[in-house]
């Protein structure tokens, strides 16, 4: 009897992270890339963001610079849901309860200042452990986001001038 309620219950939790899994994979290919640079979100799955809109629209961005965009345009839209993806496990949580790291050696997305999030708090203390980096509210996360905005999009434009300049001379970027 024991091993069936066993089996049973590892049936179950197989099927809850087959279930995860494909809700998590949905989302990528409802939305294979982000709408403002057109980056691949299965490659930067673990930055990714969700946002779900009150009026029953939403998009999947690359990361938390994308989506502050996004959020800036729509100013008149209320979010029904933000969701980022566990920088470890790569499941979509809620932005608004992840603990977040802002900064470290580990670069970021769209960002030279990193902005990471983590369903679990300890999985956040060991990466800042090893990548340092600062615990962060996601609200300190998006004011860190918005006070970056400049820097980032004047550095996205120089990466972009110069891959372009190298393909024009027709060298790899």
């Amino acid at each position: 009897m024991r091993r069936i309620v066993a089996g049973l219950l590892l049936a179950l939790l197989v099927l809850i992270g087959t279930v995860a899994w494909t809700r998590a994979a949905d989302d990528i290919q409802k939305y294979p890339s982000c709408k403002y640079c057109g980056m691949d979100r299965q490659k930067f799955a673990s930055s990714r963001m969700l946002i779900e809109y009150s009026d029953g629209s939403g998009l999947g961005l690359c990361s938390i610079h994308c989506a502050a965009v996004d959020l800036a345009q729509n100013i008149d839209k209320t979010p029904k849901s933000l969701q980022v993806a566990d920088y470890g496990t790569k499941n979509l949580i809620d932005a608004e309860k992840a603990y977040w790291v802002i900064g470290g050696k580990k670069p970021g997305v769209m960002t030279k200042r990193a902005k990471w999030a983590f369903a679990d708090q300890k999985a956040a203390a060991a990466f800042i452990k090893e990548n340092e980096g600062q615990l962060a509210s996601f609200d300190e996360a998006m004011k860190a986001t918005y006070e970056d905005m400049y820097t980032d999009t004047k550095m996205i434009r120089e990466r972009r001038a110069k891959k372009k300049m190298m393909q024009q001379q027709g060298q790899k970027p």
